[in-house]
């Protein structure tokens, strides 16, 4: 069972220290339009990472991925975008991070809430053993969930294009993300997309797979797992016009 409720009860424990047990990272981009004639695009998907770090590793380089930005150096990948917002939690421990671990329907920290809330979509990144999936030991895939019908659709055929095992998570309980409270579905639409991505799958996106590692060893599965995802997310944006 988690040691914390929420993001909230976790900050406020004495015996644990922001910078050193844990961290927050986000970006909420500016939106500005001052163009009498026209409209100016505005962001419409967010990028969750609630467990990043030691706690569900490969996470927060995935997240800042899909996001448009390079995990070594937020360098925006590729050059010319697009780029979402972001948001992740991150375990900073050498180890015992899991006792940082907040279920996402108990993510109650202010940024991730606002910026799901002022967001069409949403994506919510999380890691999961193969055991917790059902799937045999060593098999790398994700896991699809959430609310968003439409966004699961274009997510599952982009991913098996890519030649991922992706699953409709529909049916796994635990991990079919599709509660009104989780994180991943506090958006204007009251639905979002959350992918659950097994141990084995994380491990192989990394030639080091360490906290300090991970980010400047990326290997090519990574980036076919990000471009996937980020074309998903273009093909849901291209159906939602601003209004």
């Amino acid at each position: 069972m988690p040691s914390f409720a929420s993001n909230t009860e976790l900050y406020v424990d004495p015996e644990l220290t922001e910078g050193v047990d844990y961290s927050r990272r986000f970006r909420r981009h500016e939106w500005f339009d001052d163009d009498l004639a026209g409209r100016v695009g505005v962001q419409r998907t967010v990028i969750l990472a609630p467990h990043g770090g030691g706690i569900e590793s490969g996470t927060s380089e995935l997240c800042l991925a899909i996001a448009g930005y390079h995990p070594a150096d937020l360098t925006p990948t590729p050059a010319d975008g697009p780029l979402h917002d972001y948001w992740m939690f991150e375990g900073l421990r050498a180890s015992g991070n899991a006792e940082l671990h907040v279920t996402s329907t108990g993510c109650d920290d202010h940024v991730a809430r606002a910026l799901a809330a002022g967001s069409l979509n949403a994506v919510g990144l999380h890691g999961c053993t193969t055991s917790d999936a059902g799937l045999p030991d060593d098999t790398r895939a994700v896991l699809v969930g959430g609310r968003n019908p439409t966004f699961k659709a274009h997510l599952l055929t982009r991913l098996t294009a890519a030649d991922i095992y992706a699953i409709d998570a529909a049916a796994i309980r635990d991990l079919n993300g599709d509660e009104p409270t989780n994180i991943a579905n506090r958006t204007l639409l009251a639905a979002g997309a959350q992918l659950e991505l097994t141990n084995p799958l994380r491990r192989a996106m990394f030639r080091i797979n360490t906290r300090e590692d991970r980010k400047n060893t990326t290997r090519r599965l990574f980036w076919t797992f990000t471009t996937a995802t980020r074309a998903a997310i273009a093909d849901l944006e291209a159906t939602q016009p601003i209004a």
